[in-house]
């Protein structure tokens, strides 16, 4: 049986700020996502790393997002520095993508920071060094499979699911966020758990940029951690957790939100992780 995570675990994970804390201990994420086809997944990721909770956000994208980025989120870089992390791919598609992103990407995918590789990015995760986290949905996960040399597999139960994506971590070298209305989280080395959605109201176009965002803020500004799993965990569950804070707002039986709606909501199921459990 699968273990589910929860609120208690993601206390755990993540790290409340301190007197002794400046912006770069609380983390710096950088952020290569966006293009001129999809310039608002680079808005609502940014949006949620910010909202997660960390020290600094470092947009490096195409000028439109960057401008839309700003208009939104003024207190964010769009110069090169210091990271201590990455979110990739969200937005982007591969097949338009120049060989000077893919330079680019190849450069960040064979270093040591920890990387959320997402969407258009996810062909790139096969061939890398860094420790990575994908997020894949039920296609994309068929499509990595079939890169890694994986059999086809349709698998239904939440326990198929987490048999597959345990399959893919272990030859991708990577932790597998497989999305869903339960997303299961897998590591390489074999740990697994399974994390509930919160509302039906989450299926809606933009948020897994913003799970892609939470990951990211969490893995930079959490507690230091040896496997990347409970870090991919912990943002998946306050992107849940945010969705039905904000769906909660409509009524007791939840209502329509939309993705900047669970972004606005990240704050608060912070809170009440941190805080509460």
């Amino acid at each position: 049986m699968i273990g589910s995570w929860t609120g208690q675990d993601a206390a755990r994970v993540l790290r409340g700020p301190t007197a002794a804390d400046d912006k770069y201990s609380r983390g710096v994420l950088g952020v290569r996502t966006g293009s001129d086809q999809y310039p608002g997944a680079a808005v609502l990721g940014v949006e949620a790393a910010w909202r997660t909770g960390l020290g600094m956000v470092r947009y490096l994208g195409p000028s439109l997002p960057t401008s839309l980025v700003l208009q939104r989120r003024p207190e964010t870089v769009t110069v090169d520095g210091r990271v201590q992390g990455w979110l990739i791919g969200s937005g982007t598609d591969a097949a338009d993508r120049s060989d000077a992103d893919t330079e680019v990407l190849r450069r960040i995918l064979t270093g040591e920071l920890p990387v959320v590789v997402d969407a258009g990015a996810l062909d790139l995760a096969l061939r890398a060094a860094a420790p990575r986290i994908v997020t894949p949905h039920r296609r994309e996960h068929a499509r990595l499979r079939a890169l890694l040399g994986l059999a086809a597999s349709s698998p239904m139960t939440d326990a198929e699911r987490a048999a597959s994506a345990l399959e893919t971590a272990a030859a991708l070298g990577a932790t597998v966020v497989l999305k869903g209305s339960v997303t299961i989280v897998a590591s390489p080395t074999g740990w697994v758990t399974s994390v509930s959605a919160g509302t039906p109201w989450l299926a809606t176009a933009g948020t897994g940029d913003v799970l892609a965002g939470a990951i990211g803020a969490v893995v930079v500004g959490g507690a230091s951690a040896d496997d990347l799993g409970p870090l991919a965990a912990t943002g998946v569950w306050l992107h849940g957790r945010a969705a039905s804070l904000a769906a909660g707002d409509l009524g007791a039986g939840g209502g329509p939100i939309t993705a900047l709606d669970v972004a606005a909501a990240l704050p608060r199921a912070v809170a009440e992780a941190v805080w509460t459990h």
